[in-house]
């Protein structure tokens, strides 16, 4: 085993390796935290939401990543893509993203319909905007959707979390043994120096 461990190219593929799959499970936890403590309230004027139906298709998808903007009512147009939150009966507490479709300046009402829909939603007031679309994730949409499927979470978080742990106590175990013959064999050559 030690052989192994201490090959140069396993060394390089195994530190990658390693790197990688530290690397975005950090990315992912720090997405997840920022996204939990978002929903709540606002960091810095941006919340981060994922889209969990299809009505936004094909421009927006299951499972991608948004950036929301908050926004006055002044700043929202036709065509913008919005997040509220929804007060009607049935969907009361719901956020959604829609497109707008029609806004009345004086009642300062918004009417908003999803792209894959054939019905435009119950009109909304300002007050229910959390803001507007500004950029969606593409890599962290992409990561959501692997880890959320069952193969996807198994090689691509659980089978090399596994394999670090395992390669990591493998070199614990060993070294102290290699230690030990290192000790072991200047012994023998003081010994035979004398």
């Amino acid at each position: 085993m030690r052989k192994l461990i201490d090959n140069k190219v396993f060394k390089i593929i195994y530190g990658a390796l390693k790197f990688a799959c530290i690397f975005i499970l950090i990315l992912y936890v720090a997405f997840l935290a920022v996204q939990r403590f978002s929903d709540n309230r606002s960091i810095g004027g941006f919340r981060v939401f994922t889209i969990i139906t299809g009505s936004m298709e094909p421009e927006l998808k299951v499972g991608d990543v948004i950036l929301v903007q908050e926004s006055t009512f002044e700043e929202l147009k036709l065509k913008d893509v919005i997040t509220y939150e929804s007060n009607d009966k049935g969907t009361e507490g719901m956020i959604i993203t829609h497109r707008i479709i029609d806004i009345d300046k004086e009642s300062k009402k918004i009417i908003t319909k999803g792209d894959a829909n054939d019905v435009e939603d119950p009109a909304i007031d300002s007050s229910q905007v959390y803001g507007k679309v500004s950029y969606k994730f593409t890599l962290i949409s992409l990561l959501t959707k692997l880890v959320r499927n069952k193969y996807g979470f198994y090689f691509l978080i659980f089978v090399p979390l596994v394999l670090v742990i395992f390669l990591e106590v493998a070199d614990f175990v060993t070294q102290p043994k290699d230690e030990e013959e290192d000790i072991k064999e200047e012994e023998k050559n003081e010994k035979t120096s004398e």
